[in-house]
């Protein structure tokens, strides 16, 4: 929205400008309007270089973040099949109706 306000006051002064006394006060008018259209450039682009890299940097965290909560989802399914393993061996050894003793993993 910035770049639009800079835009329009570039243009006002342009007409402003192009309103001055003499050819002198004309040309110094238009040569400010075009390092004011240059500034703004500059400003946009260094603006879009800043909002990618922070784009990435937070692609980055969300994507680590992301795996930490992976591993322990993985981590916490490998414990809870491994109790539930102990308790259909231990169900199965107390004889309990349905309960099948684990077959061994190779």
């Amino acid at each position: 929205m910035s770049i639009r306000i800079t835009t329009l006051a570039a243009t006002a002064a342009l007409a402003l400008g192009l309103a001055a006394c003499t050819p002198a006060e004309q040309n110094q008018a238009e040569a400010n309007t075009e390092a004011a259209a240059d500034n703004t450039a500059e400003a946009a682009a260094s603006a879009g270089d800043q909002i990618q890299e922070g784009a990435a940097a937070a692609g980055e965290v969300i994507e680590g973040g992301a795996m930490k909560a992976a591993q322990a989802v993985e981590s916490g399914a490998g414990k809870m099949a491994d109790k539930l393993e102990a308790n259909q061996a231990e169900a199965a050894a107390e004889g309990r109706p349905g309960a099948t003793a684990p077959t061994p993993q190779h």
